[in-house]
């Protein structure tokens, strides 16, 4: 394991249901706090780095359409769900002296600054971290693809999809403790063999841009900086 980071630029994208940590609903400050202070560690580090975080814990579009109800509002409201998902971590850095910005998909100037490529470098060369919000502020299109998207605008080298989990499993291993842990895949034999690591759209685009995918654990402390370094339990999805 190398003391120096193998990237320098990385997208971390964290799901809603992370921040929830054992509540119902809603956002566990503590776990938030935790969350922020391992990114801190990796800007501490000299790695810059975006975060899209999902809105599961707030809200999920898909609900209202399968209840009869209207896909697009549901998932504009999804949108918004991530938007407050956003402002919760981007305080939990601040708290910790880390410069951040938050810059949405949908705008609102009140909130937080609105999203463009120009205005994520620039921050980024100000070395701040850059919470992506809002989606990619289209419905029908999950905060897994708004990852693998703003990973590819931003130039990153990697994706680090924080899970449940240690990796990618052959299946839910909460559900099948025989089942097979993988290593290293590629992007192809992910969508071949229909893991279920992101959606089908976010594991194209991150092929279509060579962008390696690395799943790991985001509840184990210090995990992302220990992967960041080469060490620690995860699963790269690769083609080199």
């Amino acid at each position: 394991m190398s003391l120096e980071p193998v990237y320098k630029r990385v997208l971390l994208k964290a799901s809603g249901e992370a921040l929830m940590g054992s509540q119902g609903f809603g956002i566990d400050v503590a776990v938030a706090d935790r969350i922020a202070s391992d990114i801190a560690e990796a800007r501490h580090m000299g790695v810059e780095v975006g975060v899209v975080v999902g809105g599961g814990n707030i809200f999920r579009g898909v609900a209202v359409a399968s209840k009869g109800g209207d896909r697009v509002t549901g998932d504009h409201m999804g949108m918004l769900g991530t938007i407050i998902n956003a402002l919760a971590l981007a305080t939990s850095l601040r708290k910790l002296n880390i410069d951040t910005v938050v810059l949405s998909a949908i705008s609102m100037p009140e909130i937080c600054e609105s999203f463009s490529q120009r205005a994520t470098l620039y921050h980024l060369s100000m070395g701040r971290v850059v919470i992506f919000a809002g989606g990619t502020g289209n419905p029908f299109f999950t905060t897994d693809s708004a990852a693998a998207l703003r990973a590819a605008e931003m130039g990153a080298q990697a994706i680090f999809k924080g899970t449940q989990v240690d990796g990618i499993y052959s299946a839910d291993p909460k559900k099948y403790p025989d089942a097979t842990r993988f290593d290293r895949l590629t992007h192809q034999e992910v969508l071949e063999r229909g893991l279920a690591v992101m959606d089908v759209a976010a594991v194209a685009l991150a092929r279509e841009n060579s962008i390696p995918i690395i799943v790991f654990s985001i509840h184990e402390k210090g995990g992302f900086t220990e992967i960041l370094t080469g060490g620690g339990l995860k699963t790269i999805v690769s083609d080199n």
